[in-house]
């Protein structure tokens, strides 16, 4: 296929592991920068995303609520794609094509056979946009041995790369995960996944005050670190130190593995207080480790807008520049589904996405399945 006009649109959809909404993006591109023409979140029917949490949790569920929830999800991207173009004042033919990350349920990349599953179904999205949609990024990476994530890097290293200053870009969203960008050649760009974002703080507060997450950290900040907890979750979790490459997800990291260690006297707000800790210092603990000189850490995801993990985050890195992807002008909330219209523009074009050292796959690869509109 040939490659898209200059300044052609793209819609990026995104619904992370935080179970917080469908981010879209419409994005125009001008060579590899995009820019964003409009944006917005649209929040879960409260039973889809009831339903979804219990997927995402590896709970057991038959095969026809599996694909029931595939339609549906399908159908929910749509809408909101809809809404999306109506409040811009766009119409479907305007919009080349859209990149659907869909909604991650299970991530195994290092058993045999690996595999990976995101749901939402992409032939009902084109069906009801009228647009053709790429989607199912991550099982051509797993089948050429990749990790299959995190895909996000993929934009940062085209966008935020920097030759006079060492960059990490975190996303915080229900996972956490960095991509390095160093100025020179003294260490490799490359990108992990380093353990929990935002999901178990969001669960608790769930659980504890029915809310879906802590505007602002207020209630965290208000609690007290358990430093023995946060020391016994820190040694006990293999995952925190594995090396590089690595991935992980929602079926991994949830409550359930975590719960083990409370004990009836501790403070919910304690425990709170102890999981944003736990996001900032494996988060942190990743990053210390890399040969950066004078380095900055831009910060996206819903945990941008979190001012306390962010102020914990700066805690831990104390010869860090912290600050958000805003500060490179880019909305930190909508960095991933801005990728995500990015690499459909590249899967429309037919070019290769260079993933060999941010997945580690044995190759670079087209990524991504097209579903033609009428």
């Amino acid at each position: 296929m040939t490659s898209p006009a200059s300044g052609e649109l793209f819609v990026g959809i995104m619904s992370g592991t935080s179970l917080d909404g469908i981010d879209v993006a419409i994005v125009a591109f001008e060579g590899d920068a995009p820019h964003i023409v409009h944006a917005q979140t649209t929040a879960y029917d409260a039973q889809l995303r009831q339903a979804l949490r219990r997927l995402c949790n590896g709970d057991a569920v038959s095969v026809s609520e599996l694909y029931r929830h595939d339609a549906l999800l399908g159908d929910a991207y749509a809408e909101a794609v809809n809404d999306a173009l109506a409040a811009a004042g766009l119409d479907a033919h305007e919009v080349a094509a859209i990149g659907c990350h869909g909604q991650t349920l299970w991530h195994s990349p290092d058993t045999v056979p690996a595999f990976t599953v995101q749901i939402g179904d992409p032939n009902r999205i084109a069906a009801a946009t009228g647009i053709t949609t790429v989607a199912d990024f991550r099982r051509m990476d797993v089948a050429l041995g990749g990790q299959g994530a995190p895909l996000a890097p993929l934009l940062h290293r085209a966008l935020f790369h920097h030759p006079d200053e060492d960059r990490v870009i975190a996303n915080i969203g229900g996972i956490a995960n960095i991509t390095v960008l160093p100025a020179s050649d003294r260490c490799a760009i490359s990108a992990c996944d380093t353990g929990p974002g935002n999901t178990l703080a969001d669960a608790w507060i769930e659980r504890h005050r029915e809310l879906r997450f802590d505007r602002d950290g207020e209630w965290a900040r208000g609690g007290k670190i358990i430093e023995s907890l946060l020391a016994k979750w820190l040694h006990d979790e293999p995952y925190f130190a594995a090396a590089a490459p690595k991935t992980t997800g929602t079926d991994y990291f949830n409550l359930a593995r975590f719960e083990s260690s409370l004990v009836a006297e501790q403070d919910p707000r304690d425990v709170m207080a102890t999981l944003v800790e736990l996001t900032a210092r494996s988060l942190g603990a990743e990053m210390a480790r890399l040969p950066l000189t004078h380095p900055a850490c831009y910060v996206c995801g819903g945990g941008a807008q979190n001012p306390f993990l962010l102020e914990r985050l700066a805690a831990a890195l104390p010869d860090w520049r912290v600050d958000s992807t805003a500060a490179l002008g880019i909305d930190p909330d909508y960095v991933e589904a801005t990728a995500f219209a990015w690499l459909a523009r590249e899967r429309l074009a037919g070019r290769a996405v260079q993933v060999v050292d941010i997945t580690h796959a044995s190759r670079n690869g087209i990524l991504g399945g097209l579903y033609l509109a009428d």
